[in-house]
């Protein structure tokens, strides 16, 4: 518009008032209501139709022209690339976005012309995620991306979702039509019962793009939704809004570490952001990432130019206080949580709070039932109301609780239920962890297996893989409930779990944390004064530290004192354990000497006592011995010894310490071949070592021993197979023995480059 053309708001007032007319007598004359006017002239609406221009123009007696003048003004209100409702009046806030690449791209590429026979269909796309996690923004942004293409207009419309009583659609239908022209006329003539057809055959007629913000559910959603068209709606809400059909979901998590920084980086300027590194990721971390807590955040170092990064990093380092912290001025990143949380049933609002007892990062349906005492299906029920609330995170079947969230969770217990509640709750669960692990951990002890016919746990342990899967997905819950018990002094509790799980922990050797739990064990031990017991746990925690965590050197104190609390006990069995450890980490020491000693008297002992099970392992340690010691005729007939005593011994040795047993011994021979120069017996054996190892699930072995195949592989100049093996030892994930994955790594990278 040049600069002497006025805009056809204060235009249509001045003229009106040159006529001494009122607002309501324009309003008679030319048919057009009084609040259409007023609109206009406040400039409210977008520039009215010709036939709108028209009526007034005859209702003020305009000349021809003034009558022009009018249209003109009208006309330029209405010229491509303004518009009253396009991303020019969207809200501030979108041009420090950074990341949700992906997210962007799948926007544009769901906009682009479509082709063939289902071509102008509407798209629908709905944004969805917790509280904060920038729905809105992402979809400003997207629509200021990709507003060229759609030139009939671009539309925000605040549905207001988490508001006590949000608009019903067809008021919010009103004010979309009225956003694009619709007279009021012609929207009072038909009547409301009239409203959805025409909000239907507008949104037809037009390629608009329509951001449907903060939706509160399907009911209130459903009808703005245009059957017809070309339009791309976009709707965002805090629910998943699992009812609606025929939509795009797209799920917003947190930012990636780097694109919180980057975030931050934005708003707190450069210089700061690279002075302090470490801070800046730190506070990153603990805005858990969530788009509004980083802009908090960094708006609070905006306005403090004084602060550095790492003093916000300290005062948001303290758990307790850290949502109160996360406020700049009147924004709160509690306040956001506030407004999801009282949409809640009560139900699934004690349900929420009482998560946040929960120790681990997450948590199956099972373990959360124990928290409110609802029944498991109807714990599932509530869990998926959280869900669909944006307030749980869903994978598979684990439910996760956002880090802030979390905190928040917490507050809301400590206000609404009493202390004595929250313990019983988390006693609750807490006896329900370990009584389970118990169960399941027994499934691989001698002499137990299966659950016992009385036992009525939740949980499906019908099988050893089933046991095997919980005691995994669940170990830092059950892990804390341990340590609770110990510190409570529930001492016969702690060594009772310490012991159900001792032959499972072969089954997952390197998960980190078991020179902890056998560690508790022998404190609690000590504390009840039985040597047996005592004993039994120091010797766990000596094979624990020998081979989780590779400290031979260290293994030895704990297996002196054990074999010193055993002959206290006069347990024999213990007794030859801790001379089987002993033996096996002056093996790893390369003391000779002593070796021999203390596996001859391991296998005398276990022989004396009649177990089976000590038995095989003794005769595996003196096999080991001997291939150390390069012995490797004399290794392989030791390794044929202990597979011939597994099969005498038939079912009188429990299945996995069998398969355990057999796989090492395989592997050992296959090992000893290989420096006998025996190749195709070599890789025969490793690779049935490997494949038993795949067969039951044990992920350590299967790395050591697919490790061990590919040395063997190479040496044989067998190339192409050593690459597969090594390239499947490195995809095996975190359960495997990260030393040898390492290992295979630079094996690998010395055939690649030859």
């Amino acid at each position: 518009m040049s600069a002497h053309e006025a805009a056809f708001g204060p235009l249509l007032r001045e003229l009106r008032l040159a006529q001494s007319l009122t607002i309501e007598a324009l309003a008679e004359a030319s048919g057009v209501s009084v609040r259409g006017i007023g609109d206009l002239e406040r400039g409210r609406r977008a520039a009215p139709q010709r036939r709108t221009v028209a009526a007034l123009a005859d209702g003020l007696g305009l000349g021809d022209t003034e009558r022009e003048r009018l249209l003109a003004a009208a006309r330029a209100g209405r010229t491509p690339g303004y518009s009253p409702v396009g991303v020019r009046s969207f809200p501030r806030g979108i041009d420090d976005f950074v990341g949700r690449a992906d997210e962007l791209d799948r926007l544009e590429k769901l906009a682009e012309p479509q082709t063939g026979p289902a071509h102008a269909q509407p798209v629908v796309v709905a944004v969805h995620g917790a509280p904060g996690a920038g729905k809105t923004t992402l979809a400003l942004r997207a629509a200021r991306r990709l507003a060229d293409r759609y030139p009939d207009g671009q539309l925000l419309v605040d549905l207001r979702g988490t508001d006590d009583t949000p608009p019903a659609p067809t008021e919010l239908m009103v004010r979309v039509l009225k956003a694009f022209g619709v007279p009021d006329r012609d929207l009072a003539k038909p009547g409301p019962q009239a409203h959805p057809a025409l909000y239907r055959q507008v949104l037809a007629d037009r390629r608009c793009l329509l951001v449907l913000d903060n939706a509160r559910d399907e009911a209130q959603v459903r009808p703005l939704l245009p059957g017809a068209g070309g339009a791309l709606v976009l709707i965002t809400s805090r629910r998943m809004l699992t009812g609606l059909d025929d939509v795009h979901r797209l799920p917003l998590g947190r930012l990636e570490p780097a694109e919180s920084a980057a975030f931050l980086t934005s708003l707190v300027g450069e210089e700061r952001a690279t002075a302090e590194p470490e801070a800046l990721q730190e506070v990153a971390r603990l805005c858990a990432h969530l788009p509004l807590a980083l802009r908090v955040a960094g708006n609070w170092l905006a306005t403090r130019t004084g602060w550095s990064v790492r003093r916000l990093a300290d005062r948001l380092a303290r758990e307790e206080r850290r949502l109160d912290a996360l406020t700049a001025g009147d924004v709160r990143v509690a306040a956001a949580f506030d407004l999801s949380y009282r949409q809640l049933t009560p139900t699934a609002a004690r349900l929420f709070r009482r998560l946040s007892l929960v120790p681990g990062p997450d948590v199956g349906a099972a373990c959360a039932a124990r928290l409110t005492g609802q029944d498991l299906y109807d714990t599932e029920d509530t869990l998926e109301e959280l869900v669909e609330a944006g307030l749980l995170g869903v994978t598979g079947d684990r439910y996760r609780l956002h880090d802030l969230l979390c905190l928040y969770g917490r507050a809301r217990l400590a206000e609404e239920e009493s202390a004595e509640e929250a313990e019983r709750a988390r006693r609750s669960m807490y006896g329900w962890l370990l009584e389970t692990a118990v169960v399941a951990g027994r499934w691989y002890e001698p002499g137990h297996g299966a659950p016992p016919a009385t036992w009525r746990g939740t949980v499906d342990l019908s099988s050893s893989d089933k046991a095997r899967a919980w005691l995994q997905t669940e170990a830092a819950n059950w892990l804390a409930a341990l340590h609770a018990a110990a510190a409570e002094g529930a001492h016969a509790t702690v060594v009772e779990v310490a012991e159900s799980l001792h032959w499972f922990s072969d089954q997952w050797i390197f998960w980190g944390h078991w020179p902890e739990v056998f560690g508790t064990a022998v404190r609690s031990a000590e504390a009840l004064g039985d040597p047996l017991l005592e004993a039994t746990q120091l010797n766990y925690y000596a094979w624990a530290v020998l081979l989780c965590e590779g400290r031979p050197r260290d293994s030895l104190e704990y297996s002196a004192r054990a074999l010193a609390a055993a002959r206290r006990a006069g347990d024999t069995v213990q007794q030859a354990w801790a001379h089987h450890y002993a033996g096996w980490a002056h093996r790893l020491l390369g003391e000779d000497a002593p070796v021999a000693d203390h596996i001859t008297r391991a296998v005398a002992l276990f022989e004396a006592a009649g177990d089976l099970h000590g038995v095989v392992q003794g005769l595996l340690g003196h096999a080991l011995h001997l291939e150390g010691a390069g012995r490797s005729e004399e290794a392989v007939e030791g390794y044929r010894q202990a597979l011939t005593r597994l099969d005498e011994a038939g079912g009188r040795v429990e299945e996995h310490i069998a398969t355990f047993a057999r796989i090492s011994a395989l592997a050992g021979m296959g090992r000893s071949y290989s420096r006998l120069g025996r190749w195709d017996e070599a890789v025969e054996h490793l690779r049935a070592s490997v494949e038993l190892s795949h067969t039951d699930g044990n992920i350590a072995l299967e790395s050591r021993y697919l490790t061990s195949l590919g040395d063997v592989l190479t040496s044989a100049g067998r190339l192409t197979e050593a690459r597969e093996v090594l390239t499947r030892c490195i995809a095996l994930g975190p359960d495997a023995d990260p030393h040898r994955v390492a290992d295979a790594r630079a094996r690998l990278a010395r055939l690649d480059t030859g």
